[in-house]
């Protein structure tokens, strides 16, 4: 798989990252966590609620994130509130860097590369995305001197590797695209958003 072998597990747990990136905006707890990633359709966290509790569990044990306050509402048990810590808004940022950069055919990794890559600031992504295009475009390489040296072969047992060269082509030409976007201000950059910084 293209670029895979660059992420290690723990990069690719999609549930802590999306409360890290989440708490990026702000504190919260994690019923509101809940909530946002369902009411936006982060698809790619699965297995909620257990998942999401599960990562804050071993975000906070990893001195990513720290309770900073607890929620009381009458009729409503109490809820922790959650901010990130210093190490966690670093760790978010080179996680969705290293996603954003990394080509790989789980689509669900890329989504979420994409969905959280404001983290980042704008010169950021666009050098990650130019670093995905150029992984890209270094395997489309490599998958068409396969398929030139394969001219004895019968098409018909190609066709899987023909669907990846269109698709790995196609995802270069839309990253090259975004990024281009980006680059040129088409396409506004937000501003980071300004939040406390809990002391790590």
């Amino acid at each position: 798989m293209l670029g895979a072998e660059g992420l290690e597990r723990e990069d690719r747990d999609l549930a802590a990252l999306a409360v890290l990136a989440l708490l990026s905006t702000g504190p919260r707890h994690p019923y509101d966590l809940h909530r946002l990633l369902t009411d936006t359709g982060k698809r790619f966290v699965t297995g909620l609620p257990r998942s999401l509790y599960h990562a804050v569990d071993k975000l906070e044990r990893a001195g990513l994130i720290q309770p900073v306050g607890v929620q009381r509402q009458a009729g409503r048990p109490e809820r922790t509130v959650y901010g990130l810590t210093n190490a966690g808004r670093d760790e978010v940022r080179r996680r969705v860097e290293l996603l954003l950069a990394t080509p790989t055919a789980d689509a669900d990794v890329t989504y979420a590369a994409l969905s959280f890559f404001a983290v980042l600031t704008k010169e950021q992504a666009v050098t990650a995305l130019r670093a995905r295009t150029a992984a890209l475009s270094a395997g489309i390489a490599q998958l068409e001197s396969d398929l030139a040296g394969a001219a004895d072969v019968h098409p018909l047992l190609l066709v899987e590797s023909q669907f990846e060269l269109a698709r790995l082509r196609a995802e270069r030409a839309w990253m090259t695209g975004i990024a281009d976007q980006i680059q040129s201000g088409k396409l506004e950059w937000l501003d980071a958003i300004p939040v406390d910084r809990p002391a790590s």
